[in-house]
């Protein structure tokens, strides 16, 4: 009741109430005064004295106030600034008392007057103290606020902590930190407290919500904590770098960023999956490249569908250690067991034995090579991984009779203009053969663009180097790519997943493409800046332009013929893509994994190009190509190895 009936004052009555306090100092001090000064003489004398002065001081406290917006000022702010004008307030009453005093020649204590204005900042100052203490610990204690814990006691959690004591619906009561060093200190006058101990401070505190104040950490690690928070009844929110924190209320509706949805332009998919949920659960889930960026969100999705067993085969050590540690405590929930395996999908042996070992009923296969630079001039490693990795594990899936395979794919496979499109065409290729063949295994493909946010995408990159000041790196103004997020793609792979028949090749729905260059401006004036241009030259951020990188197309499609069936889903399209032969794709493979093991790149690009008619890369002059072409065919009439 008491603290409903604080909440429910108006700020004038607020004021008032402080303004009233003030007031009744001035007298407390001055009697405090005379005591001091006074001591083994009778004081009701000397208060006779002085009565006078006191009507007129308090009077001229009140003035000296509302002049100086002492009484306007809330408790949580009264510090540095507030404090200082409290000083000028009771120094201004001990020189008028002096005045007062000479004027009506009134009898005295040596610096009774210095005496007053000192007691009166101090009672002044605790009271105002105290008050804040008091109030605090009845927020602290009530259902009706938002009782907070900061996790970062760093800078930005420090501006936090700053901003939300203007707010009335927030109360920060403990920081939570990592770094040890840290414990037990205090800043502004909240406590600081270890990470590990986040249970015994929520408890002790009564706290109800978390922010994490991180923006150095890593998306994995926050991750990790919101899980473990979340599991302790809390609700928890992130704030965006500090870099990108300009003003109180801004910052306070960072607290629920938009995120890289508010980047598309057009409604993200929001829903959770619901339908297709029933062809995961129980089943033994196998999925490559679970480290990576759609990888590990299609973990997350999957566990949330309470499979039986979910593998995360991964070939980075550190991607798979913090997928599985993160997995582990999702699945706590749902009983799921995690198994992390480290290792090649073009290892045959490792993959024939975990398919069999843990009766894998489906695969989703999203390891791959992907950045189009690196494979560029990677040409044997990035084949070997995306071609005849996919090759090894889909085979191997036929054979360990897995009931679902589903490769994802991008849209780059579309006309290739680089040498990791073209892998991925051809990855496709030996799917759809794999699919014409009669098999218990259902074979499907899952082609989608840009995935907002994946790392090593243009979207941290521009964070980046928005947060370095600029300037944002654009190789072509030109330059258009299509979008969805992270969780969009993953939710409608395995959608496209769950009632694929065989042979499909489903093509999300990405609405219209994006160019860059608006992407880069949204993305500078979501942070808080504006750009510097021709019209704008005293912009914060410039914009410069590269050129295009070796492979790179100015705009990609979605699927290479025209026409498409729609699904059940209507962000899900299937369209029937040509293919090869059984004969045709086994000897592109035997050519390609010739042409690897003689270490030849140029072989590599030769043997693509047969395979992948609608290959035109973008880096090589056709010329170059042609003769890379014919050199492949000599040698392999020169060879001439039957077919697998």
């Amino acid at each position: 009741m008491l603290l409903k009936s604080i909440i429910s004052l108006s700020r004038r009555q607020k004021s008032s109430i402080l303004m009233a306090i003030d007031l009744l100092l001035v007298p407390l001090s001055f009697c405090l005064a005379l005591v001091l000064l006074n001591e083994g003489t009778a004081l009701l004398p000397l208060l006779r004295a002085h009565v006078l002065e006191q009507p007129l001081l308090i009077a001229e406290a009140g003035v000296l106030s509302s002049l100086l917006g002492l009484s306007r000022i809330k408790l949580r702010e009264y510090q540095g600034e507030a404090v200082g004008r409290s000083a000028v307030l009771a120094s201004v009453l001990a020189i008028t008392s002096a005045v007062q005093s000479n004027l009506a020649a009134v009898e005295q204590s040596p610096g009774l007057h210095v005496v007053f204005g000192l007691l009166y900042f101090t009672v002044f100052f605790f009271t105002r103290l105290t008050l804040t203490q008091i109030l605090t610990a009845i927020y602290r204690n009530s259902r009706t606020l938002s009782r907070v814990a900061i996790y970062g006691a760093g800078r930005t959690g420090m501006a936090l902590a700053r901003e939300l004591r203007d707010s009335d619906d927030f109360v920060v009561c403990a920081f939570l930190d990592d770094n040890a060093t840290l414990a037990g200190m205090t800043m502004n006058g909240v406590p600081i407290h270890s990470g590990v101990h986040a249970a015994r401070v929520i408890e002790q505190y009564k706290i109800n919500q978390v922010i994490l104040a991180m923006p150095s950490v890593s998306t994995d690690k926050q991750t990790f904590l919101s899980q473990r928070l979340e599991k302790l009844g809390l609700q928890v929110h992130s704030l965006p770098a500090f870099t990108q924190i300009h003003g109180g209320q801004e910052l306070l509706d960072l607290m629920r960023p938009v995120g890289t949805a508010a980047l598309l332009c057009r409604d993200p998919l929001n829903h959770e999956l619901t339908a297709g949920r029933n062809a995961y659960r129980d089943a033994n889930v196998l999925i490559s490249g679970a480290g990576g960026s759609i990888g590990l969100e299609l973990c997350r999705q999957v566990v949330a569908c309470r499979p039986k067993t979910l593998v995360l085969y991964e070939l980075s050590e550190l991607a798979l250690y913090n997928a599985e540690a993160e997995m582990r405590l999702l699945a706590e929930a749902t009983g799921v067991e995690i198994v992390a395996v480290l290792g090649s999908v073009a290892d045959r042996v490792q993959v024939m034995q975990v398919l069999e070992r843990y009766g894998i009923d489906i695969v989703l296969h999203a390891a791959a090579y992907k950045h189009v630079p690196l494979v560029e001039i990677n040409a044997r490693a990035g084949m070997a991984n995306n071609v005849l990795g996919t090759a090894v594990l889909a085979r191997a899936a036929r054979e360990a009779q897995v009931k679902r395979f589903v490769l994802v794919s991008t849209d780059k496979a579309v006309r290739p203009g680089n040498l990791m499109g073209a892998s991925k065409r051809l990855a496709e290729l030996i799917v759809q053969d794999l699919a014409a063949r009669p098999a218990r295994t259902v074979f499907s493909i899952v082609r989608f663009g840009n995935v907002l946010g994946s790392s090593g995408s243009v979207v941290p990159l521009f964070q980046e180097q928005i947060a370095r000041g600029g300037p944002v790196t654009l190789t072509d103004e030109r330059v258009t790519r299509y979008f969805m997020t992270i969780q969009e793609a993953s939710r409608l792979v395995l959608l496209a997943g769950s009632f694929a028949e065989g042979g499909e090749v489903f093509v999300l729905d990405m609405g219209r493409p994006v160019k860059i260059i608006d992407l880069a401006r949204r993305l500078i004036e979501t942070s808080g800046f504006t750009v510097r241009d021709a019209r704008n030259p005293e912009g914060d951020i410039e914009i410069v332009t590269t050129g295009l990188r070796p492979g790179e197309k100015l705009h990609e499609e979605l699927m290479v013929r025209k026409g498409a069936q729609t699904t059940a889903h209507p962000k899900i399209i299937s369209v029937r893509e040509d293919h090869l032969s059984e004969l045709a794709t086994a000897a592109a493979l035997r050519d390609l994994r010739e042409a690897i093991d003689r270490g030849s790149d140029t072989d590599v690009i030769a043997v693509v190009a047969r395979a992948v008619p609608e290959y035109a890369p973008q880096s090589l002059p056709a010329s170059a190509l042609q003769c890379q072409v014919v050199q492949a065919q000599r040698t392999e009439q020169a060879t001439d190895l039957p077919a697998e």
